[in-house]
């Protein structure tokens, strides 16, 4: 259980550092964020695969390339639920969700 709210606090500071460096994505605040990382996990949970499911033919024909797009558009729906969470643009999406990912490895794979 305390390793759950340490992953939970560390994507919400992921996700700060994301709005610092990528211009488009804002944060209103450390509440917000952990709003937003505990949202971005639920639409990754039931959204997402569903979304792969229906996709799966054009994911095949781009080699996997086209789940870029599923996680930049999972990453601006949540912006559009979320208050005090912004992002601006599609492009934006793009890669804060690339940066997401590649930080959510480091997390997962931490001993927690």
């Amino acid at each position: 259980m305390l390793g759950l709210l340490i992953r939970w606090i560390l994507f919400a500071l992921a996700l700060i550092f994301i709005a610092w460096i990528v211009p488009g994505i804002s944060l209103a605040s450390f509440m917000t964020a952990m709003w937003t990382a505990l949202a971005i996990g639920l639409v990754n949970i039931f959204i997402r695969p569903v979304l792969l499911l229906l996709t799966l033919p054009i994911n095949l024909l781009t080699l996997g390339l086209f789940t870029f797009v599923i996680n930049a558009l999972m990453f601006w729906i949540v912006s559009h639920f979320i208050t005090g969470f912004m992002v601006s643009g599609f492009l934006a999406a793009l890669i804060g969700s690339i940066l997401l990912s590649v930080i959510s490895l480091f997390i997962n794979n931490l001993d927690l």
